[in-house]
């Protein structure tokens, strides 16, 4: 069975981020998924200073090791100002110095969301663009913009929108058992 990690960019506890990752999850069949919640891995502000007088934390070794068992990766990217939440990115900062192939060249569906008509799409540009050098292998993204309006407790409520995902999941899932 493979193996899906799923990593919602934030640390917010009601982040609507990870709902829109809980439904594609629950979109995909024969999978296992291991959701990383970035409030398991606190780490301290990246810094050479800090790394050259302690070293990398234990944390970062443990979710490095995680991220090596991984078949693909489905990561949802909370958006602070244009670009990744303050926690995302100092994780990918410490990450990079275990291994620069974060995302170790396995199938990655990316997605955003947002309240705002935008749906998370200057970060999730980012991503496609940053991503690859760190090993990304970026199948399909999605955005959900205006979440509020278009997700409820049954999931994407917008029949277009939810088609959109089914097809690019489906797309992921191709890739993955390829």
């Amino acid at each position: 069975m493979k193996k899906i990690i799923t990593i919602a960019g934030t640390n917010s506890q009601k982040s609507i981020n990870k709902s829109l990752l809980s439904y594609t999850s629950n979109l995909l069949e024969n999978v296992k998924i291991i959701s990383i919640d970035l409030n398991d891995y606190v780490l301290p502000i990246y810094g050479v200073d800090f790394e050259a007088e302690n070293g990398v934390p234990t944390a970062v070794k443990r979710l490095d090791e995680l991220l090596n068992i991984a078949d693909g990766f489905i990561i949802s990217l909370a958006e602070h100002n244009g670009t990744y939440a303050a926690v995302f990115k100092n994780t990918i900062d410490w990450l990079s110095r275990v291994d620069m192939n974060i995302w170790r060249e396995k199938p990655m569906l990316l997605m955003a969301t947002s309240p705002g008509d935008r749906g998370g799409t200057t970060v999730l540009q980012a991503a496609k663009t940053y991503f690859p050098y760190l090993g990304g292998k970026i199948i399909a993204d999605f955005s959900l913009a205006n979440f509020y309006d278009n997700f409820s407790e049954n999931g994407i409520s917008d029949n277009e929108l939810k088609e959109e995902l089914s097809r690019k999941t489906l797309l992921f899932e191709q890739k993955l058992n390829n």
